[in-house]
């Protein structure tokens, strides 16, 4: 969740959302711009690039889903001001010395929007469904600290030996295999939420596709969802802490061309918007103007079940030969910066406080005489002159342009390349990239929790967000003593240092750059928070002045 991002209007988050939309379309903006919020109603009209793939949070892979869910569900704690823990459900908790048993106090005041209450079977039950193989949800490796849950997840094991307990509605104790340092963080990601297991089989196969086959625990719920156009949130009577809530609605449109968007806030018809490059230099000096840089990183996924980028030197290639600056500064104009690697800037210190990022060295490097030779070299290994490639990409303004760009830039550098460009709807690319349908991709990735795992434990070998036929021993073993190293964070920091630079060696992804966002936010927008890690935005104390 984090997460696949899209590329958005100018690229925001998880590559995938522009942040907000109104619920209204197009068409209509003009006449309901009056929605102007200096009245100070508890309005916000946003705008979004994507439609929702699902609102079930247990197969959700995406930023678009994720920050909407964070918003209509609730987990056991939930990101607050300044990224830090807050309550959610659960009221409190308590580890073991050892560090391998959670048990969570869980509020007797929180409710279903069915007014069901929500107790530690909810929990039980959602844990249970997102690791069983027949759910299929893409995301239960990240689940797979706790006690069995890989030996269900692989059909040694049936669902309910989970380590996983309601010991009273209100009592849940979780057993891990292993201590996990960040393991109260997991939880703040969607696959962690509870689920009303009589709802969930009443709806069956419909669940999580619509606004009313869907149910909700947060401070909002979603009462509307007009597919491809628009979406609406609006404020969650039944929340137990409903009195923090200041927003009465937040309505999303669906816009993909960024010029657009800008248009509906000229018009004071949306009050938040990403800028594409060039919106950014013209209203850099406008009251609403923001920047901000996250941990989200964008890279070519190289599929290796196609035989050409099977071959080492043909993925050596690709990966040095194109400019990455250039496009960063002409097409993004909004802070991002060149990628030094997987894992991004800023993101995890070890206990010396020291940078991983800095620490690793950069392994993303441009080298074009090199990347020649490694061509060379390949098409020789192939038996090949002339080597056809598709690049896989959203539909959005932005991905389109930037799939035009590395086309130009690849296909002159590497004498003899055809590379074909290939744009879908980007829950459409979700599923392309499951199904291993696809020879490049063009991916982005936010962590959903605060540490370097959340990247590297994604191209394990057969892993759920491999994606590309991808594999290495040595790779696969640094992995897994990592996670088995809980408490020894100096070995834990060590082996994954050495598994990013395999990654780097086998070539195996090509990363482009380390996501940086500027956009317009209405200045009577107050409190609006930006998460770093699991979904993106937090509305819960938002609220509008005048």
């Amino acid at each position: 969740m984090k997460k696949k991002v899209p590329v958005l209007l100018a690229s925001t988050l998880t590559v995938s959302m522009i942040l907000g939309g109104c619920g209204y379309s197009k068409d209509d903006s003009q006449a309901k711009a009056k929605g102007d919020t200096s009245s100070a109603k508890q309005v916000i009209n946003m705008v979004e690039t994507t439609e929702l793939p699902t609102m079930d949070t247990t197969l959700t892979t995406d930023a678009a889903s994720s920050s909407v869910m964070n918003n209509a569900m609730e987990g056991l704690y939930r990101l607050g001001k300044d990224q830090k823990l807050v309550p959610g459900v659960a009221e409190s908790y308590d580890k073991s010395t050892d560090g391998k048993k959670y048990t969570f106090k869980l509020r007797k005041d929180a409710k279903w929007s069915n007014g069901d209450p929500v107790t530690a079977k909810d929990f039980v039950y959602s844990w249970q469904r997102a690791v069983n193989p027949d759910t299929a949800a893409k995301s239960a490796y990240i689940m797979f600290d706790v006690k069995n849950a890989e030996k269900i997840n692989m059909k040694q094991l049936p669902a309910d030996q989970l380590g996983v307990k309601a010991v009273d509605d209100y009592t849940f104790e979780v057993e891990l295999d292993n201590p996990v340092p960040y393991f109260v963080n997991l939880t703040v990601y969607p696959l962690f939420f509870p689920l009303n297991e009589k709802f969930v089989k009443e709806q069956g196969q419909k669940h999580g596709l619509e606004a009313n086959t869907t149910l909700y625990n947060g401070p909002f719920v979603l009462s509307e969802w007009k597919h491809e156009q628009s979406f609406q949130l609006k404020k969650n009577p039944s929340y137990w802490d409903n009195k923090t809530v200041k927003l009465e609605e937040i309505n999303y449109n669906i816009v993909k061309e960024t010029g657009t968007a800008v248009n509906l806030y000229e018009t004071k018809a949306v009050d938040r918007v990403l800028l594409s490059a060039e919106f950014v230099d013209k209203y850099r000096k406008d009251s609403g103007f923001k920047t901000t840089s996250d941990p989200t990183v964008f890279f070519l996924r190289l599929n290796q079940k196609n035989p050409a980028l099977a071959n080492k030197n043909i993925r050596k290639a690709i990966s040095l030969g194109f400019e990455r600056n250039g496009m960063i500064n002409t097409m993004l104009n909004n802070g991002s910066k060149a990628a030094g690697g997987l894992v991004p800037e800023d993101f995890v210190k070890n206990s010396d406080g020291k940078d991983f990022r800095k620490e690793n060295g950069k392994l993303a490097k441009v080298d074009l005489k090199e990347a020649k030779k490694y061509w060379e070299a390949g098409k020789k290994e192939l038996g090949k002159d002339t080597i056809e490639l598709t690049l896989l990409n959203s539909d959005t303004e932005l991905a389109k342009k930037i799939s035009e760009f590395l086309k130009g830039e690849l296909e002159k550098n590497l004498p003899g390349l055809k590379l074909n460009v290939k744009v879908q709807p980007f829950a459409q690319v979700l599923k392309l990239e499951s199904s291993g349908d696809y020879d490049i991709s063009y991916s982005g990735w936010g962590p959903d929790y605060p540490d370097a795992m959340t990247f590297l434990d994604l191209f394990v070998t057969n892993g759920a967000q491999n994606k590309m036929g991808y594999s290495n021993a040595q790779y696969d073993e640094l992995i897994t003593k990592a996670k088995k190293e809980g408490s020894d964070v100096k070995g834990r920091w060590n082996n994954l240092s050495k598994a990013e630079k395999i990654l780097f060696d086998d070539a195996a992804i090509a990363p482009i750059y380390q996501r940086g966002r500027a956009f317009l936010e209405r200045e009577t927008i107050k409190d609006l928070y930006i998460n770093k890690y699991g979904p993106e935005l937090s509305f819960k104390w938002t609220s509008v002045g005048k």
